[in-house]
């Protein structure tokens, strides 16, 4: 874990409300790994008081990249961020995804901002595993392909793709793979991967799970981010123990 001062670059629109920021951070960008996340402090003032949790989505060089929502003064704030100025970044932070095992298709599956992590991790998958993305978001605009490879997207309202959500979708295409070796990563909100968790643990499907929760220290002083562990008992930290977890691992 480090604590950096980084400098904004640039920031892209990707969707009506969903931002990619690029970041300077040489330190952090030297040992990320796919799956974590870094705390931003995205003001000088002491408003907002606490740091925003946000996913590593991509790495390239000394640059990170990061994916976000505008939904409060926190994230309006690093959106309207200049070119030069500073960042203070605390990361990498977190247990991120496992990439060594047995399996030749990795399947992503993403709901709405859950795409954030996906590219990073997308660039480490070893190269003769396959990968197809599930992507789910209530209408066209909330599906979020930045980077992701052998898209199949549903939609709440059926404005694009599947009619449904995300894991009905992978539900129904599962099928394709029964001649292969899957693994599963997954990120999106707590219904989405509470519905996948139980279809994978049911047969049998190795399954990671990028939880999202609000984490203030990012690093387990604060105990703010208990998830209970699946044998109950006791508790993991999503900031400390995941945010990755194994389906088998915990209660969604």
């Amino acid at each position: 874990m480090l604590i950096e001062k980084s400098k904004f670059i640039s920031n892209t629109s990707i969707t009506k409300n969903t931002y990619l920021i690029k970041v300077f951070s040489p330190s952090i960008a030297k040992t990320a790994k796919p799956g974590q996340f870094c705390n931003i402090k995205v003001s000088e003032n002491s408003f907002p008081l606490l740091r925003r949790p946000f996913s590593i989505c991509d790495v390239e060089g000394d640059y990170l990249y990061f994916m976000f929502d505008v939904h409060g003064e926190g994230t309006r704030l690093l959106r309207d961020k200049n070119e030069g100025e500073e960042l203070d970044i605390i990361g990498p932070l977190g247990i991120g995804f496992d990439l060594i095992g047995d399996y030749d298709t990795a399947i992503f599956i993403a709901g709405g901002l859950g795409s954030a992590p996906f590219p990073f991790l997308s660039k480490n998958i070893p190269a003769m595993i396959e990968i197809h993305s599930f992507i789910g978001g209530r209408s066209k605009e909330n599906v979020i392909e930045y980077k992701m490879k052998n898209v199949s997207a549903a939609t709440d309202d059926g404005s694009y793709g599947f009619q449904g959500n995300v894991v009905e979708l992978f539900i129904n295409k599962l099928t394709a793979y029964n001649t292969k070796k899957i693994r599963v990563f997954a990120c999106g909100p707590n219904p989405m991967l509470k519905a996948l968790q139980n279809v994978c643990n049911e047969k049998n499907i190795n399954c990671q799970l990028s939880v999202e929760t609000v984490m203030a220290c990012g690093f387990g002083i604060c105990q703010g981010c208990p998830i209970e562990k699946y044998n109950g008992d006791g508790y993991f930290l999503v900031c400390k123990d995941g945010p990755v977890f194994n389906s088998l691992a915990v209660k969604i």
